[in-house]
């Protein structure tokens, strides 16, 4: 079907065709026939690469013609949400009569959030609409369509759980919204349609074929029978397998087990995959990693990857900060870096197509049970989807490394069917977390409303309601015991407690160790160490990272030296890395003596302050409701400390726009300390003093003009 046969207006079809749009691929075309412009809810079961994002664009166009309500997009990865919101913003060139407003919100502290119900398309993380949700936005009764990507994630651990509620309360909401849900192929699509309420669009094709096979022993055995032999080396089969297919003209994923494994398979590939660079790729390459040197910290991570970004190679892992892995994403699409060495988490990341992606090892280390275990049929099969290049490669290659069990790993993953989509919300955390916000958002549900709730996920329609209802029960104990919720009369109604608890977006389990902790708490003393451990030591924090044995004797000196303001009395056993970690960042510790000294990477030391930030603000809100003003001041700097990763006395002066924590610092050592210093120092001798300069100078200059 060709995009000029759609029912369209014309300023949509020329808009399709201004970005590349002629014809709809197989998927595309089903998704119409089925109903997409009609206003049907669909199910897309699809591969990668199967052309879903023009589903979704197809359904938003034909939205913004005929009605007036809101579109929501929903995503699990923020990466991804930055990646559509960035697409989608191209419809704002389109003629609808009106102008058209789009917006994202991924963040639980997003400053954006009071706007966004002047938008036409809001772009936003799962969490993100179970938070507003929760917090009741009037907006959202304005929904009549919700995109919702990734589905699959429903079997998620982690964030199925709140997919599946979303996905619940949106198929019980009075106005029914047009969903499109969209899916990797999974094995049960027809059962997860059914309990959404959509019609199933199910299509295996590909715009590049993929062929899957095995290596074993210098031989690659494919699905079809086929075989091909590859030049081994001391590099190991990972890396012969790469280097062969940039030989002939490809591009390569190593998917490892770990970040370890990552930058070394990268580092085994550097040297001859630059003999095979030409000239100009070398100077391009060159100055990739120069760039990579001069926008971040030199650290042995980051210097590691500018030296192998100059040799066409890669390594891509959740240690790496965002720029660094915006730069290798960019440079590996744009066909510069050949090689790219990634964990698993870039299958489930933003579009990096290869012609052939190679997986090194099917365990993965499972931190819950301590020990590695083999990867899923499906999570084998995303890491596939990377295989194949529109518009480059004929063909795709997904090839598993053997060793001497081809025969076995040819029937369980590469002609196996992945595992049906079960639901995990029966999960205590996730209960005891979906259960206070369904109390929380209907004071005075029954029980039998609440179970009627349920029995309304998919949950409900996978698990014996007997055992629901037993977990549930053992749920409302808990609740109830901890004085989040109370029961009258036969109806329950969350506790003010219980309320802030469920807004605040924090597991039952890490308010209940707040509330204990904010009533321990002594008056007019300093708690900054206490809040730290308490901090991260709470379900909620991440990542941890446990003591090394070389950690042990840090912490307990670091105990011994703030002993005054901890909580209460702590062992070293009761602290992480973490903790260390945190502590080093609000006291200007560079994130190369972060790397060096406590093995903590920026990207990694990044997440954690984003995280502490967001945990001590939901700590300040309890010290409110308990009453605890005498700490509000101490916790509101420490949420600015973590913020910007700063001693106290630097305040005053990073509350200027283009002064952070180095800035700051150097300001601080040259007498400025605070802003009253800021504005009596002359403009040209402010722009001579270190990484300031003039342009910044009249900036701030400017700012505190505004500020008096």
């Amino acid at each position: 079907m060709k995009v000029s046969e759609l029912n369209l207006p014309k300023p949509a079809i020329e808009f399709l065709h201004q970005i590349g749009y002629g014809e709809l691929y197989p998927t595309q075309e089903d998704s119409v026939k089925a109903g997409i412009l009609e206003g049907k809810s669909l199910l897309v079961s699809a591969p990668t690469a199967s052309g879903k994002t023009l589903i979704a664009m197809l359904a938003m166009i034909n939205h913004l013609f005929k009605k007036k309500g809101k579109i929501v997009y929903l995503n699990p990865l923020r990466a991804l949400s930055a990646e559509k919101f960035s697409e989608f913003r191209k419809l704002e060139s389109v003629d609808f009569g009106r102008k058209i407003r789009i917006q994202i919100s991924t963040g639980e502290l997003d400053n954006t959030d009071k706007n966004l119900e002047k938008n036409d398309i809001i772009v936003l993380t799962n969490e993100k609409m179970d938070s507003l949700i929760r917090h009741g936005a009037e907006w959202i009764d304005d929904i009549s369509l919700v995109i919702v990507d990734e589905v699959h994630l429903l079997g998620d651990q982690d964030r199925g759980p709140t997919l599946e509620i979303i996905l619940t309360k949106l198929k019980l909401m009075q106005q029914k919204p047009q969903i499109l849900a969209l899916s990797a192929t999974v094995t049960n699509a027809a059962e997860i349609s059914s309990w959404i309420g959509c019609d199933l669009v199910e299509n295996n094709w590909r715009p590049v074929p993929l062929w899957e096979g095995v290596y074993d022993g210098g031989i690659v055995r494919m699905q079809n029978g086929e075989k091909f032999e590859v030049e081994t080396s001391m590099r190991g089969p990972s890396v012969d397998l790469g280097i062969d297919s940039i030989k002939n003209g490809g591009q390569t994923i190593l998917f490892a087990e770990t970040r370890a494994r990552s930058v070394t398979l990268a580092g085994k590939a550097a040297d001859v995959i630059s003999k095979n660079l030409n000239e100009h790729e070398k100077n391009e390459l060159n100055k990739i990693s120069q760039e990579i040197l001069n926008l971040n910290e030199q650290t042995e991570l980051v210097k590691n990857l500018a030296t192998l970004v100059k040799k066409g190679v890669a390594f891509h892992h959740a240690g790496l900060n965002q720029k660094c892995r915006e730069t290798v994403e960019s440079e590996f699409r744009n066909g510069k870096i050949k090689l790219l060495a990634s964990t698993p988490t870039l299958a489930a990341g933003v579009n990096l197509p290869a012609r052939r992606v190679i997986i090194s090892n099917i365990n993965r280390y499972d931190a819950k049970i301590g020990v590695n275990k083999p990867i899923s049929v499906l999570e084998y099969k995303q890491l596939c989807g990377r295989a194949g290049r529109p518009q480059y490669d004929k063909f795709g290659e997904a090839i598993i490394i053997g060793n001497s069990n081809s025969d076995d790993l040819l029937d369980y993953y590469v002609n196996g069917t992945p595992e049906p989509i079960l639901s995990k919300l029966t999960d205590d955390r996730a209960l005891r977390t979906h259960v206070l916000s369904l109390i929380s958002s209907s004071p005075g549900i029954k029980k039998d409303e609440m179970l009627n709730f349920f029995a309304e996920t998919l949950a409900g329609s996978q698990i014996r309601k007997p055992t629901i209802k037993f977990k549930i029960q053992i749920t409302l104990d808990y609740l109830e015991l901890e004085d989040l919720i109370k029961e009258k009369g036969g109806r329950f109604v969350a506790t003010e407690f219980g309320k802030k608890t469920s807004m605040l977006y924090i597991d039952p389990l890490t308010a209940v160790s707040f509330r204990k902790s904010l009533q321990k708490i002594s008056k007019h003393k300093n708690h900054t160490f206490g809040f730290l451990h308490l901090i991260t030591n709470c379900e909620d924090f991440f990542p941890k990272f446990s003591l090394r044995n070389k950690d042990y004797q840090t912490i307990g000196t670091l105990l011994e030296n703030n002993l005054s303001e901890l909580i209460e009395l702590i062992s070293e056993y009761e602290c992480s890395r973490s903790l260390l970690a945190m502590h080093a960042w609000i006291n200007e510790s560079s994130e190369i003596f972060l790397s060096d000294n406590l093995g903590i990477e920026s990207g990694d030391m990044h997440r954690m302050a984003e995280t502490c930030d967001w945990l001590v603000y939901s700590l300040y809100e309890l010290a409110k409701l308990e009453s605890r003003a005498d700490i509000l001041d101490e916790l509101n700097v420490l949420r600015q400390r973590i913020s910007y990763g700063i001693k106290e006395e630097l305040i005053d002066l990073v509350k200027i726009r283009g002064i952070g924590r180095i800035r700051s610092r150097i300001l601080y050592k040259n007498g400025i300390k605070n802003l009253q210093d800021l504005s009596k120092i002359p403009i040209k001798d402010l722009a001579k003093i270190d990484k300031i300069g003039s342009t910044l100078a009249e900036n701030i200059k400017d700012q505190l003009q505004k500020v008096s």
